[in-house]
């Protein structure tokens, strides 16, 4: 508990917390992941942004809350660094590892997300192979294609994604037009072979570049689909490749979507909250 004077020249008293958090990254996607079973731990938007702040806090490109449920093995609660939340792909992959770190499951685990419950494996190169929710949304549009994995994605094919404006560009589009109110998830993708792409995503919540999106890879590999790609798609990020496998229904429905990858441990520490 620490004393600190007011302009009045009172007295008053800041309750300070030692939390203890784990710092994860997957495909160079980067997280802050807390135990958080016993609830105790009860997070405002402004904490969440001082958390993820690269440099006033820990830093990352998301909070993760590793919480009991009466019908899975856990609940993951996700946060973007400006308090709002969504699925991830990436974090969900690195909840996982996380769990599993805890001695919550060993092996295959059944979680709940913000989207509903997910399935996932570690497998035994250490990967995590995650189940994602089905796809029945894939719209055409004049700007690109439209698909939602748990977060909505608009889908950009460009010639030389490397080199492309991708911040400025994907600013651009998340704050207007059709996407100005809710904002959208920008994915830049090149085709590189016969079921290869290479993807940047400007992240919403984020408000920058990432350098990987697991459920914006995920709505990439889809999207290659109607390109003549066929699965599994090899998705290469600026963080890292990642494999995306699915079963297409239809132009529009997709079904049995599995994001695997790597998620691993970076380090721990604790941090003064108040």
């Amino acid at each position: 508990m620490d004393l600190i004077y007011t302009e009045a020249g009172f007295l008053i008293y800041i309750d300070m917390v030692n939390l203890k958090f784990y710092k994860y990254q997957a495909t160079g996607n980067d997280f802050i992941l807390i135990d958080n079973r016993t609830l105790k731990l009860q997070l405002d938007q402004p904490q969440i942004q001082k958390l993820c702040d690269r440099k006033f806090g820990i830093g990352s490109d998301g909070l993760i809350l590793i919480q009991d449920h009466p019908d899975s093995d856990f609940e993951m609660v996700f946060y973007n660094p400006d308090g709002s939340q969504s699925l991830c792909g990436n974090g969900s992959r690195c909840a996982v590892n996380f769990a599993s770190f805890l001695g919550i499951f060993q092996g295959s685990t059944r979680f709940l997300a913000f989207d509903g419950e997910h399935q996932a494996d570690i497998l035994p190169d250490g990967q995590v192979r995650l189940k994602m929710g089905d796809v029945q949304n894939v719209r055409l549009m004049a700007d690109g294609m439209f698909i939602d994995t748990g977060s909505p994605h608009l889908i950009k094919y460009v010639i030389n994604v490397q080199n492309y404006r991708v911040y400025d560009e994907g600013k651009a589009i998340r704050n207007g037009g059709l996407f100005k109110e809710a904002g959208v998830n920008v994915n830049f993708v090149q085709i590189t072979g016969d079921s290869e792409i290479f993807v940047r995503t400007y992240e919403r919540g984020v408000e920058n570049e990432t350098l990987s999106c697991g459920t914006g890879v995920t709505a990439a590999a889809i999207a290659s689909s109607h390109k003549g790609l066929n699965s599994p798609v090899t998705v290469n990020t600026q963080g890292g490749t990642l494999t995306v496998e699915y079963t297409q229904i239809s132009n529009d429905n997709y079904s049995d979507i599995y994001l695997t990858g790597p998620a691993e441990k970076v380090f721990e520490g604790t941090i003064e909250l108040n």
